[in-house]
């Protein structure tokens, strides 16, 4: 099923780590290809080692942007020719349906068939903010989060559902952090999205903001016990009188006492291994862009003369 009301926190996970890099959008990542191409039609037999890293890296930063591209990193659950012909899926699927870039705390909104719509055409357009985004291969997905009415609603969406018909980016920014689940227990004016929201368009060559606001919880009950993961999984929130009672303070104590939960959440960053075991080597990542890199620039300059003709207001004539 396409749509579905998320109840609780999922536990799935990509690469996602692009909310702690200041990537450039695609036009400045394309910038290095333009250029190499231009430095061959000029006569040039050779380009410099520089060209070649420059654009090497430049294509690594696509696991920013299309993390779902990258296979799963478990072994056992590795298959080169399925991924392969996932990927063509996937291609294809893209050069019928508009995915644009899009990131964790982005504004979207997205259109879907629904039979059961009072639309004539039988579709059905959501608007909200991304509070998380996972998965891998055709099995990669979204959540969209917006208040409406005081009722806080979200929705997840595969992204390569036959039933997905546009992902329309309005406004393209990036949170500090992987998710965006504690605006369950923040105050609703930083989860509301208006549906008439018009698209703001970056300007090109320019980088992603990055939404760097923190944002004050509101008093409990939670969801969770969010006072827990402060500053050690996320960054973006505050909590004003996190331990109310003794009690809660010795809690926390035990929760942060070593070979604890806490303490291991904190030392986490410095396991290397799990890094290793969790990403997938540079030089296959680099077989899979070299694979799937040219389609992907030239839909993404289709998708961007498309959205800015649609954000082009033609000027009134005065009478």
């Amino acid at each position: 099923m396409l749509v579905s009301t998320v109840v609780g926190p999922l536990v799935a996970r990509g690469v996602r780590n692009c909310v702690r890099h200041n990537v450039v959008t695609l036009t400045g990542m394309r910038y290095y290809a333009s250029q190499t191409k231009n430095a061959q039609e000029e006569g040039e037999d050779t380009v410099t080692n520089n060209d070649i890293n420059e654009h090497e890296i430049s294509r690594r930063d696509y696991r920013y942007i299309f993390p779902e591209f990258l296979p799963d990193p478990k072994p056992e659950w590795r298959n080169s020719l399925s991924e392969k012909l996932a990927r063509r899926d996937m291609l294809n699927r893209r050069d019928n349906v508009e995915i644009p870039e899009f990131y964790v705390g982005s504004s979207l909104a997205v259109t879907v068939t629904d039979k059961n719509s009072p639309h004539p055409n039988k579709i059905s357009r959501f608007v909200g903010k991304c509070i998380d985004r996972g998965g891998t291969g055709l099995r990669a997905w979204f959540v969209l989060r917006n208040v409406i009415d005081g009722q806080g609603v979200e929705f997840m969406y595969q992204m390569y559902n036959p039933s997905l018909l546009k992902v329309e980016v309005l406004k393209l920014e990036k949170s500090i952090d992987e998710d965006l689940y504690y605006l369950r227990d923040a105050p609703p004016e930083y989860s509301t999205v208006p549906f008439n929201m018009e698209p703001q368009i970056l300007p090109e060559g320019s980088s992603v903001p990055i939404f760097n606001t923190i944002i004050p919880l509101n008093p409990r009950p939670w969801t969770r016990h969010w006072e827990k993961y402060i500053d050690v999984v996320y960054q973006g929130y505050t909590v004003t009188n996190p331990y109310e009672t003794p009690g809660k303070v010795r809690r926390m104590i035990k929760w942060m006492a070593e070979n604890n939960v806490g303490w291991q959440m904190q030392t986490l960053k410095y396991d290397m291994m799990r890094d290793y075991r969790n990403s997938i080597p540079a030089e296959e990542q680099d077989k899979i862009w070299e694979e799937v890199a040219d389609r992907l620039e030239t839909r993404d300059q289709q998708m961007r003369k498309v959205a800015a003709k649609r954000a082009f207001i033609r000027p009134t004539k005065k009478l």
